[in-house]
């Protein structure tokens, strides 16, 4: 059974979470606490040096890391990964995206609001973050209008990858009403049968 350890709040430890119920697979689930340091031990450093969430432990005690790496593994030869070239490489064009253009404005936000509880030497930062997530909003807006999923017809990782932090950006200040697409989506995404919400 794989080891994942992670924050059960944290959108890319949710990647996971969320991956392995679509497959229909178990995990042994390993709290970790990123605000108590947990993630700076040499224990947690030895699974991960780059010190971050999540880490999916393979039975032979093999680390993977990275949110979206670890979507690709999990996913290979599934439902969820097209194995037609140009499918496949435009949901990895939208993982690129979310980790360079809508993660560090929608999840960092959220950060600041969410766990931080909005401090005050953060406000400036946090007002400037929403110009960039706003941007992401429209790129998606725009795709999700043409069609149901972000590469086409299927579900894929690609959803995942961008559901994660997308279905929580109000806890960052993020006002949706103005992204139909993307709140239909959102709906889309979560009414699959083996879906698992955020929480614990």
């Amino acid at each position: 059974m794989y080891k994942v350890y992670g924050d059960y709040k944290s959108g890319n430890c949710y990647k996971v979470k969320l991956m392995l119920s679509l497959l229909g697979r178990e995990c042994e689930w390993h709290p970790v606490d990123i605000l108590k340091g947990e993630t700076e031990t040499p224990e947690f450093l030895a699974k991960n040096p780059n010190g971050k969430v999540p880490v999916l432990e393979l039975e032979d005690g093999t680390c993977l890391w990275e949110s979206n790496a670890i979507l690709n593994f999990l996913a290979d030869g599934s439902e969820f990964l097209p194995s037609e070239p140009r499918l496949r490489t435009q949901v990895l064009q939208w993982q690129f995206f979310e980790q360079y253009s809508h993660e560090p404005y929608i999840a960092v936000a959220r950060f600041i609001q969410y766990y931080l509880g909005l401090p005050d030497e953060r406000l400036e930062e946090y007002k400037g973050l929403h110009k960039g997530g706003y941007k992401a909003l429209r790129v998606m807006e725009k795709q999700l209008q043409m069609t149901p999923y972000l590469v086409g017809e299927q579900y894929s990782i690609a959803d995942v990858a961008l559901y994660a932090y997308t279905h929580v950006a109000h806890q960052g200040g993020f006002d949706l009403a103005a992204y139909p697409a993307v709140q239909a989506w959102i709906a889309r995404v979560a009414s699959h049968p083996r879906h698992v919400p955020m929480g614990e």
